[in-house]
């Protein structure tokens, strides 16, 4: 859970965002803040991640991820979003978990004004291996680019738009609305002063002016 409004505008934007992106795909399960069971039998083993992606089985509704009930397959893509209560013996836990039971991709920011850090993980066969530059790196599963300004992250899909809150969302389709509005009213005047100026000339035929 959120310990902040600050980590939990991240949480949305990311698992918004990547929601967005695989909305019309039938294979895509993406959930926020869902506890996720690998072991059958074993309740005790289990992790929240912030934001889980799973290819290969269909989106819905769920109280948990049982791997055992989705064919086995496990998140492959996983977001952590830190808090300032986040210890390092608990982040070294859940790297572990996610080492051990088969994510492919992990990512971890801290959205801290004062922190503003950004690490990411690959799979290379057991291990899970520090991605060297995450400015400019493209998620292999996700199609998604990072990208660390002075103002901190910035995910970009492979559409081209950033991934924002529901206010940065709505706030961007509000102005694009605008701006189309406007780029209307700018051509409905150009097509009034265009019939304007053919009928003068039409007018100034008709009386041999020309």
């Amino acid at each position: 859970m959120a310990e902040n409004t600050l980590q939990y505008d991240w949480i949305v934007k990311i698992t918004g965002g990547v929601r967005r992106l695989f909305a019309k795909a039938p294979d895509v399960f993406v959930a926020g803040d869902l506890f996720w069971y690998p072991v059958e039998g074993h309740p005790e083993i289990r992790v929240a991640p912030d934001t889980l992606v799973v290819f290969g089985r269909p989106p819905g509704h769920r109280g948990s991820y049982r791997q055992w009930e989705e064919e086995g397959i496990a998140p492959q893509v996983v977001f952590e979003v830190l808090s300032p209560s986040n210890r390092v013996g608990e982040m070294s836990a859940k790297f572990d978990f996610y080492r051990k039971y088969g994510v492919e991709e992990y990512y971890i920011y801290d959205p801290d004004p004062d922190g503003l850090e950004l690490s990411g993980f690959l799979r290379d066969g057991n291990d899970l291996v520090q991605i060297p530059i995450m400015h400019g790196h493209v998620s292999p599963r996700l199609k998604v680019k990072f990208e660390m300004h002075g103002d901190g992250l910035h995910l970009i899909g492979p559409d081209g738009k950033q991934f924002g809150t529901f206010e940065e969302v709505a706030l961007a389709e509000e102005l694009a609305s605008q701006r189309a509005l406007e780029a209307e009213k700018r051509a409905e005047q150009e097509r009034k002063r265009a019939e304007h100026l053919q009928a003068e000339l039409d007018r100034l035929r008709r009386e041999g002016k020309l």
